[in-house]
């Protein structure tokens, strides 16, 4: 019934809930036949109606297969019973059999072709079995007849083919056997031939083969033997590779590696390999050292290796410090060729060991993992030991350079200490990325330390240097430049400033070829060798100042001439746009002015110095020499330098710049010697310096000069003085004459000096990329004050030096006394000049014949010759101002007179020099317009023009204004002067 109530459910008939029960316990439900089936089939029903009579079927009849349909009817029966509500109910239940029936009838005649189907199948597999059987029966008959005929042969031959592989065994094991009490000689040879893998790999073998015969008494004294050689195996592939610290062979090291893998030590062998190279660079930089000590010793006492290598440094001897020094490093440096060689073989060989890593089988995940482990840990050990290494070789390194006090040491000497140093630090710096700061440290200590003494004593050198220094000109070619010199020859390897020339390689410096790659397959980077003296050599002094003999001939030759002059240059003046000269002319002497440019005759235009310069230039060299070769110490050596400069520039403004001697004779009246500021600048060179050049010579006089020193200039300081930073000031030859007139009062000497240090300057100018780029950033604001505070200053140490010449040149005493006699209040406009006036303009001409004289001796800048003209043109005008305001009566035509005279003095004055404009020709006007202003003009006039001294103003009131105006408003403007006066006071 189950299955019927699945076959109407798949057929998406609302069957009850589970399945249609037996009519009756006693008569089973009968399928219906064939002919059944067709005639329920053919009989017309509705669907629709048949469908309902199943679902109205009770639910219980589908309850399950044991439930009595028979008692359940009889059960429900009524107490009372009806004939025609029984067979109504009767017909009732048979409409719903005949529904079900025909149900499934309609099942059964749509599953009919499976079934036959089926049926086929069950018919197909019922044949095969059959046959199956009847094989099976064969197969069975055959085998009995085999096992009656075969048995009993076959038992026999396989007993005795077991007899004989039993003895083929026992012949093998005795082989093996015989062997293996061989194999101790086999092992002892392969040692002596240093092949460890062999040798390890011959023991492993013999151990499995002792292990496997460990029956046999004769084995088990055999295998403690093969344990003792296998120990002793390990001792000596130790000793191999300790060889490896020193000189790194490929296949040496192959087969050491070879034999820890086999032994499965990989791990240990790096531990003991780091263990021999910390050994190895002991026992390597104490057998240097002891060498050299015993050899310098001279005797074969063994007490030197019996002290400690601390000790033992400081046995070394001056003469044998550098030697040894470079033994030294080269054979550290071997040590680490070796390391880095190592490194390279195991980088080379981990490739090889991850490609057979991945090529690696699963079923031996575990030995790859192994594998791949010790792989990792060998990198991050040889990672590691480069630190370590490269921190034992700076502390032994640093341990020797601190043994020896190297202050007494000879410049050239102590730069091959700095650069057999840097060149080490350069290889540790390649070797494991390290800034060395430990040997940076010691060196720069050692550096300083001889650098303090060393720069002291070139303080002391150039002290001297200036003392005898009569500043004659060093004749050198146009073309000079400090490049050429022999301590600037480092520098043509990087003439970038932004790159440092060390950084570069000393023997490729425009290939980035490491030191490792280059010296890997031989040679050493500290390998001494002589240097070239080829270099030494320079071309850069001139025969007499020129550059040919041509040029010497014709420097001499007629200083105005114009012969060589294009034709449209003569004329005036020729304007560029148009080519055509101006309405208004210029001078023929103003055009042969510009021509000749300054006072050179002719003469190339070398740069002015002096041998002191050129020593001066040189230290600046070796200077910056040791500060290339060793950053550290750079700021020292900068502040070294500038100190050459400062005092140098103190010692040009010294002898040059000052003078102590009064200008005006006492000839004069106290009431001209009591002349305001013009003659207080003219008594003192300072008076024109800038702010910024007074408290630079302030600064240097404070810092550098030890004023307290004796004034002896061939003087020595002692031992405790040269430890001081101070040096005495210096003191001007005693064959430099500054006092005579003839020469200017030394003007060419003074031209020197000035120039000579402006050139200095200049070449500062030129360094300070270089200096810039190894300068410590936080020392740079140091630098850029040096350079914006000092050395741009020494061009303006031009006026003070020249000023002096300008106040002596030109005698404006006589000048003052011609214009005392003067009188001017006179009654009529005068058409001629005063006689002070061509007296002033001889004093130029004068002046002008002189500098000419001087220029033949040395070549006089056009700047120069501009401010010595400035100079005495401001000194003259303001002379006149003087000398007006030393009037003590003037009338009008007396004004008009002093207007004439200074007209005259600029209309020839301009015939004498080009500068335009006239310097101080407006102070000059003013004043004199001054004498025509009013009461109340004046008062203004006195409060906007500071620049007027107060006895200058003080005459304008008293003479201009005194017959026009009461005592009352003169008190009022001299009040206002007084004013003005006392902030001066």
């Amino acid at each position: 019934m189950q299955k019927i109530k699945s076959l109407m459910t798949r057929q998406g008939l609302r069957s009850p809930q589970e399945s249609v029960h037996d009519l009756s316990p006693i008569e089973s439900f009968r399928i219906p036949c064939k002919e059944e089936l067709r005639e329920l089939h053919e009989e017309p029903t509705d669907p629709q109606a048949q469908q309902a009579i199943i679902n109205s079927i009770e639910e219980v009849y589908f309850s399950n297969d044991s439930f009595d349909i028979v008692k359940y009817e009889l059960e429900r029966l009524p107490p009372v019973l009806s004939l025609q509500e029984l067979e109504e109910y009767r017909d009732k239940l048979k409409q719903q059999q005949a529904a079900v029936s025909k149900k499934v009838a309609d099942l059964i005649l749509e599953k009919q072709p499976a079934y036959v189907q089926e049926l086929e199948r069950v018919t197909s597999l019922q044949t095969g079995l059959q046959m199956a059987a009847v094989i099976c029966t064969n197969g069975r008959r055959h085998l009995n007849i085999a096992k009656e005929g075969f048995t009993q042969m076959s038992l026999g031959l396989l007993a005795n083919q077991r007899k004989r592989q039993l003895l083929i065994g026992l012949l093998k094991s005795l082989r093996t056997i015989k062997t293996l009490q061989r194999t101790d000689v086999r092992l002892s040879e392969m040692l002596e031939e240093e092949d460890y893998p062999g040798a390890i790999q011959l023991c492993l073998e013999c151990q499995k083969a002792a292990s496997t015969f460990k029956h046999y008494s004769c084995i088990s004294e055999l295998n403690s033997k093969l344990q003792d050689t296998l120990e002793q195996i390990e001792e000596q592939l130790d000793v191999a590779l300790s060889k490896i610290c020193k000189n790194f062979d490929i296949s040496h090291y192959t087969k050491v590696q070879q034999a820890y893998r086999l032994l499965g030590k990989t791990q240990t062998a790096m531990d003991q390999l780091h263990m021999h190279f910390t050994q190895a660079i002991h026992n390597t930089v104490f057998q240097v050292v002891l060498g050299y000590v015993e050899l310098c010793a001279g005797n074969t006492d063994t007490k030197f290796q019996k002290l400690q290598y601390k000790d033992l440094c400081t046995h070394i001897t001056s003469d044998s410090y550098i030697p040894c020094l470079a033994d030294l490093c080269k054979a550290l440096w071997e040590v680490m060729l070796s390391y880095y060689r190592t490194m390279q073989w195991h980088e080379n060989h981990d490739q090889d060991e991850k490609a057979a890593v991945s090529s690696a089988s699963d079923g031996n995940v575990i030995g790859t993992e192994e594998n791949s482990f010790d792989l990792s840990y060998v990198k991050k050990k040889l990672e590691h030991g480069l630190s370590r290494i490269w921190q034992d070789v700076q502390l032994k390194v640093k341990t020797y350079l601190l043994g020896t006090d190297l202050s007494s040491f000879k410049y050239d000497d102590f730069i091959f200490v700095l650069d057999v140093t840097s060149r080490l630090m350069q290889v540790g710096e390649e070797f494991c990325g390290s800034k060395s700061e430990v040997l940076q440290e010691s060196i720069r200590k050692q550096s300083v330390n001889y650098f303090k003494t060393y720069h002291r004593t070139r303080l002391e050198e150039l002290r001297m240097f200036l003392e005898n220094e009569t500043w004659e000109l060093c004749p050198v070619k146009s073309s000079f430049s400090i490049l050429q010199l022999h301590e600037f020859k480092f520098m043509e390897q990087s003439r970038s400033p932004s790159v440092s020339p060390s950084k570069q390689p000393a023997s490729a410096a425009s290939t980035t070829v490491t030191l490792f790659e280059q010296y890997c397959n031989g040679g050493n980077p500290f390998e001494i060798q002589a240097d070239s003296k080829d270099d030494e050599t320079e071309d850069v002094l001139a025969s007499n100042g020129y550059e040919s003999d041509e040029q010497e001939k014709s420097a001499y030759q007629e200083y105005d001439s114009d012969s060589d002059v294009p034709e449209e240059l003569k004329r005036d003046y020729v304007d560029e746009q148009t080519g055509d000269a101006p309405v208004k002319s210029i001078s023929r002497e103003t055009l042969r002015s510009r021509k000749r440019s300054d006072y050179n005759l002719n003469k190339v235009n070398a740069p002015i110095l002096t041998n002191t310069t050129l020593n001066v230039i040189r230290l600046v060299g070796k200077y910056m020499q040791m500060m290339n070769i060793l950053k550290p110490i750079a700021f020292d050596v900068i502040h070294f330098m500038s100190q050459l400069f400062d005092y140098y520039l103190y010692a040009v403004y010294t002898f040059f710049g000052r003078n102590d001697t009064p200008i005006l004779s006492s000839s004069l009246s106290a009431s001209n010697r009591e002349q305001p500021s013009a003659r207080q600048f003219e008594s003192t060179g300072l008076g024109l310096s800038s702010s910024r050049l007074r408290t630079t010579l302030n600064r240097i006089q404070e810092s550098l000069i030890d004023l307290e020193v004796s004034a002896d200039p061939t003087g020595t300081l002692t031992a405790a003085e040269e430890r001081k930073e101070k040096v005495p000031s210096p003191h001007l030859s005693h064959l430099v004459v500054l006092t005579s007139g003839n020469s200017l009062y030394g003007l060419a000497e003074r031209v020197v000096a000035t120039e000579s240090l402006v050139f200095l300057a200049e070449q500062f100018e030129f360094l300070q990329p270089h200096l810039d780029a190894v300068m410590p950033a936080a020392k740079k604001p140091f630098l850029q004050q040096f350079y914006s505070q000092t050395v741009s200053t020494a061009s303006e140490l031009r006026k003070p030096v020249y000023w002096i010449v300008a106040a002596k040149a030109i005698d404006y005493e006589q000048m003052l006394l011609l214009m005392a006699n003067v009188k001017w209040d006179v009654k009529e406009i005068m058409s001629q000049h005063n006689i002070y006036v061509d007296a002033l303009l001889k004093e130029f001409e004068e002046f002008n014949r002189r500098l000419t004289e001087v220029s033949k001796r040395v070549r006089i800048p056009l700047p120069v010759s501009n401010i010595l003209w400035e100079h005495c043109i401001r000194l003259a005008n303001r002379t006149l101002v003087e000398g007006y305001a030393n009037v003590k009566k003037c009338s009008n035509e007396g004004r008009a007179l002093m207007q004439l005279d200074f007209q005259q003095f600029l209309m020839k004055l301009e015939k004498l020099t080009d500068i335009r404009p006239i310097p101080d020709k407006e102070f000059v006007e003013t004043y004199i317009k001054a004498y025509y202003l009013t009461e109340n003009d004046m008062e203004c006039w006195i409060k906007e023009h500071r620049e007027y001294s107060t006895k200058q103003l003080t005459n304008l009131v008293n003479v201009c204004l005194g017959s026009h105006i009461n005592k009352k408003s003169r008190q009022k403007l001299l009040a206002a002067i007084d004013d003005i006066d006392r902030p001066k006071r």
